[in-house]
């Protein structure tokens, strides 16, 4: 029924995949990688669900629970992006507060996925993505690039923007054409967004001289 829609959300899923696909020689030897290759994995099954359940059988599909796989794997996509951006600042970090926020990350995936499982409503997932990437992955790369200047936080605080772009987008529509939409706009901003938390990644622990 969106068929626009859903072949953007499908080339989300093949960035996230390609960057999983990369990552991989680095995640076996360093969990901040792995946490990142599983933020992709997860984040690229959303895009995929939501492709098919969310968006090309929206008219079959009419309950809402079919939603929630696409809703679930993208809050454990954020959750993983977490603890990769608080694994990679706990070298600044003072260990109690390092190991208190891994903890709390559990406690908010949690009670938030308990949340949405309750009243089924998107606007939960909204704010746990809020939260995620605007309050803990920004400010761990913040400390991690104030301490260090550590190449690869800059990448992350840079993909701030994009990630503002795409909430603009989402919350004041711009219909370019009947089938290519604002969610369709905002998941060409997302490839980007992707992209740059790949690179960033990678980037990690290099100065930016």
């Amino acid at each position: 029924m969106e068929p626009t829609t859903v072949l953007t959300d499908i080339m989300v899923t093949v960035v996230c995949f390609y960057a999983f696909w990369k990552l991989r020689k680095h995640s076996r030897q360093d969990k901040v990688y792995k946490f990142t290759q599983v933020f992709f994995l997860m984040l690229g099954l959303a895009a995929f669900f939501g492709a098919f359940f969310g968006h090309g059988l929206i008219h079959i599909l009419t309950a809402k629970f079919w939603k929630l796989p696409g809703w679930y794997t993208s809050m454990f996509a954020v959750a993983f992006l977490e603890r990769a951006s608080i694994s990679h600042a706990n070298q600044f970090l003072p260990k109690k507060l390092g190991k208190f926020l891994l903890g709390l990350n559990v406690v908010e995936l949690a009670s938030l996925c308990i949340i949405v499982a309750i009243t089924v409503q998107f606007k939960y997932v909204e704010i746990h993505s809020a939260y995620g990437f605007l309050v803990v992955v920004f400010l761990c790369h913040s400390f991690s690039y104030f301490k260090s200047r550590d190449k690869g936080s800059l990448i992350f605080l840079l993909n701030n923007l994009t990630l503002f772009a795409v909430v603009f987008i989402y919350n004041h529509p711009v219909i370019i054409h009947t089938f290519f939409n604002h969610r369709d706009l905002a998941h060409l901003v997302m490839c980007l967004s992707c992209w740059l938390i790949y690179k960033g990644t990678i980037n990690l622990g290099k100065s930016d001289g």
